[in-house]
């Protein structure tokens, strides 16, 4: 078979996406299957290819024999010598043979065979292109609509996004660019189906790293992304490098980044805030665009933190229906309170804590509560944790040490402040003092092993059996007569009775 196919193997290769050694290898099927139709069996059939593909050619592969049982699968000596004088009984010869000799049923067959493997090796092979791109971004145009699905040209294929997938800022039209994520890659029935969305957080994450150098190379990472698609987004980023503001690279020089951002998700808020592994400070920063001015931690096991702000901070912090306070919640993995410092003032934090206490241990009696920084106290004044906060006097115990010259030098804070914040302390916070002259505890056990046995009127008396002399437990001998002495005691009772014997 003498034709010059390299031409057309290499268009197909480039039209459907396929390698040139599996078209060369349908090529082979197909010519099998065609030898096969035409003469019942293809285990002797041999295809073979030119080196620069330009031709092919099939044979058949002979036993040359001394009188033929099968033709297909044999050849006499004497035709066999014909093609090759050399020939012996017993050897193997290839003939080739002329596809033209195929039938046309043996010819409508091979090319069925031969469009069916093209058609599976093309889905397979964008199947496995397409598996290899699940969580990148990529464009496509609206094709049509259907059920509130849109179907979007990919150009080798047919993507889908579904309407739960769309942002609801979002409308389009026929022809109309649209840039998704790739989030499955799933087969169906009739090959495989790509399945796009713009509401995914890893949306958001790669459109950060087309937009943002330093988040594709690593230099900044985001820490975590919650979102409400169409309405607000929250990233919590951080840098690697000391010298790179994480927050500045993703907003960029005059807001050009975040801009770019921004308008690819068609005027969706977006929040971008610094990770800080200290919960109070990560979630100061999550509850952004809001200005709070303290955080305490209720319950750090089931956390539990509760965020002041200032009345004009409130509506903000909370958010639209609660929008910004729950993103809040779900980036930090915290139950976030939000309160003004009127509210927190009439809040009894003393005892939430109690009942916390109450509710693990299983006790309503016994509790403990343990402040150890100014902010934490309940009632303190802001004004005056601030102006200590900047003489880095945060902790309690670091106030109480103060002397009054070092009081002098928070200029900015009234002695009846100080007064006042000493006294809520004193109030709120157990403070044991170590007694600097009070005995060594061993010199008190050491006295008391001493005292051991002696009364409030000292050792008990007896009389010496013997004489009658006084005596004392602590003594072996009468000191009177000489006599020696013991002491039995009988269980319950103070002493026994006296014998002659010398035995008290």
């Amino acid at each position: 078979m003498a034709t010059d196919m390299s031409d057309a193997i290499r268009q197909i290769s480039q039209d459907r996406g396929i390698s040139e050694e599996l078209i060369l290898k349908t090529i082979e099927n197909t010519l099998i299957a065609a030898y096969k139709r035409r003469f019942g069996n293809a285990d002797n059939a041999i295809v073979r290819f030119s080196d620069d593909n330009r031709e092919v050619s099939i044979y058949a592969q002979k036993q040359i024999v001394d009188g033929v049982y099968d033709p297909v699968s044999e050849i006499d000596i004497e035709e066999a010598r014909k093609l090759n004088p050399e020939a012996e009984v017993g050897d193997e010869i290839l003939i080739e043979v002329d596809p033209k000799d195929f039938d046309r049923g043996a010819v409508q067959s091979a090319k069925q065979t031969a469009h069916q493997s093209i058609r599976e090796i093309q889905k397979d092979t964008l199947y496995s292109e397409f598996r290899e791109k699940v969580g990148d971004i990529i464009i496509g145009y609206y094709q049509r609509e259907r059920n509130g699905t849109i179907y979007v040209d990919l150009g080798k294929i047919e993507g889908i996004l579904p309407s739960g997938f769309q942002s609801p800022r979002e409308t389009y039209h026929v022809n109309d660019r649209i840039k998704a994520l790739i989030t499955e890659v799933k087969k169906t029935a009739s090959g495989f189906q790509v399945v796009l969305s713009r509401t995914h957080t890893d949306f958001v994450r790669a459109i950060f790293e087309l937009e943002v150098p330093e988040v594709y190379d690593k230099t900044v990472e985001i820490h975590k992304i919650v979102r409400k698609p169409g309405y607000r987004t929250k990233l919590a980023v951080y840098s690697n490098r000391e010298d790179v503001d994480p927050v500045g690279a993703c907003v960029g020089l005059k807001g050009v980044r975040i801009q770019a951002v921004i308008r690819e998700l068609e005027g969706e808020k977006i929040d971008i805030l610094k990770y800080d592994p200290d919960p109070r400070r990560f979630i100061k920063n999550a509850l952004s665009p809001a200005e709070v001015r303290d955080v305490i931690i209720l319950d750090e096991g089931k956390h539990q933190a509760l965020a002041v702000v200032n009345d004009s901070q409130l509506s903000l912090a909370i958010g639209k229906q609660g929008l910004n306070v729950q993103l809040a919640n779900r980036l930090v993995d915290w139950n976030i309170d939000v309160k003004t410092d009127a509210q927190f003032a009439e809040m009894d934090i003393a005892a939430e804590s109690r009942r916390a206490v109450s509710e693990l241990f299983g006790d309503a009696e016994e509790y403990s509560e343990e402040f150890s920084r100014i902010s934490e106290l309940p009632g303190v004044d802001q004004d005056v944790v601030a102006a200590l906060g900047e003489g880095n006097v945060e902790f309690i115990e670091d106030f109480l040490a103060l002397t009054p010259e070092q009081l002098e030098e928070f200029k900015g804070v009234g002695q009846d402040k100080l007064e006042a914040l000493r006294k809520l302390i004193e109030e709120n916070v157990e403070i044991i003092e170590e007694d600097e002259e009070s005995p060594d505890a061993e010199a008190v056990e050491a006295e008391e092993e001493a005292d051991e046995g002696e009364g409030e009127e000292g050792p008990e008396e007896y009389e010496c059996p013997e004489c009658g002399a006084k005596i004392t437990v602590d003594m072996t001998v009468c000191p009177n007569c000489g006599i020696g002495l013991s002491f039995e005691y009988e269980e319950d009772e103070e002493q026994s009775d006296t014998d002659p014997g010398g035995t008290v």
